[in-house]
């Protein structure tokens, strides 16, 4: 399971990662690392690869909104859930188990577009008419390192991946729309393949994709786990903050960074300032890392709440309907 793990951690951090590159950190044939991958994603274990953007330097502002019974059965919640992934501004649906059944993030340009979007959902499907919602400031999202055994420790180099906050909107050009839509929706696409369909040569798609990067608006290729199928147990950490200082804020996102089994870090603004995902393999070993939290801020955490994460349906990092000359953005 520990080999099968490591393939997991890297197609998931690594979603363009050629064969012959995972090859050598995984010291298989490259044949063989593709009947594994196959066998992988036709399970579902490892699916929805996605380019992961800074949509902050798109002008959008991202909310997350958290639904209560939402459903009752299993043929509703199928209904729901491809009614919502349907929605050009939702980027992301996924399932919670407790006080709150679905959630979903929306990006938009501003408040009042995020508004009319929400009542359509709510006048779409009536029972999502119970929710709450927080605006997102900030995402720090930390590579799955608990994943990997001891042995490939040593081929591990990602690093804090820092997406939202304050940033100067960047203008782009035609070619550039062209290649950052296309890694949208195809984004382990070839560059080959992407020159064709965007009608540019592989040297201006290539020089494209890296400047994206340095500009960091590309931040990385990622893709979901279905974490239930791996048997790894995913929470979410709800925290209320008081007596908020620079120093302590910064010791405990200095802290998380430590923690390997904590994937994902939100500073919100709603009814609570900071979420946390948190993985694990050993159920326990998440009791452990929050009762660790609490105790180490104590100071700092005013309430503390936390969730079953089931799974995600659908998960990107930019709305289908940017740069689409169709979309009326108000």
């Amino acid at each position: 399971m520990n080999k099968n793990l490591d393939l997991v951690y890297y197609r998931s951090e690594r979603s363009r990662q050629k064969i012959t590159e995972l090859s050598q950190a995984l010291k298989k044939t490259p044949q063989r690392l593709k009947y594994s991958i196959f066998s992988l994603e036709k399970e579902g274990i490892i699916r929805n690869p996605h380019c992961i953007f800074d949509y902050s330097y798109f002008g959008l502002i991202l909310f997350r909104v958290y639904f209560k019974g939402g459903y009752i059965g299993e043929k509703d919640k199928a209904l729901i859930i491809k009614q919502l992934t349907e929605n050009p501004y939702i980027i992301s649906v996924y399932e919670l188990s407790g006080e709150f059944d679905l959630a979903i993030e929306i990006l938009s340009p501003n408040p009042s577009r995020f508004n009319k979007e929400l009542k359509k959902v709510a006048s779409l499907i009536s029972t999502l008419n119970n929710y709450k919602l927080v605006l997102n400031i900030v995402t720090h999202i930390y590579p799955r390192t608990y994943l990997i055994s001891k042995q490939n420790t040593f081929n591990v180099d990602e690093e804090e991946i820092l997406i939202g906050g304050d940033r100067n909107v960047e203008n782009f050009n035609e070619k550039e729309k062209q290649v950052i839509m296309s890694l949208l929706s195809k984004p382990r696409i070839k560059k080959t393949t992407l020159a064709k369909e965007t009608d540019l040569n592989v040297k201006t798609v290539s020089s494209i994709i890296n400047n994206l990067k340095k500009r960091k608006i590309i931040r990385g290729f990622k893709s979901v786990i279905d974490t239930n199928k791996l048997g790894i147990y995913k929470s979410r950490i709800f925290l209320k903050l008081h007596n908020i200082s620079p120093e302590r804020e910064k010791k405990l996102l200095e802290h998380t960074l430590r923690i390997p089994e904590i994937v994902q870090l939100h500073k919100t603004v709603g009814d609570w300032d900071i979420e946390i995902d948190i993985e694990s393999l050993d159920k326990s070993k998440i009791r452990q890392k929050i009762i660790q939290i609490r105790e180490e801020f104590k100071d700092l955490i005013e309430t503390f709440n936390s969730l079953e994460f089931y799974q995600y349906y659908t998960r990107d990092y930019l709305p289908r309907y940017f740069f689409q000359p169709q979309s009326i953005i108000i």
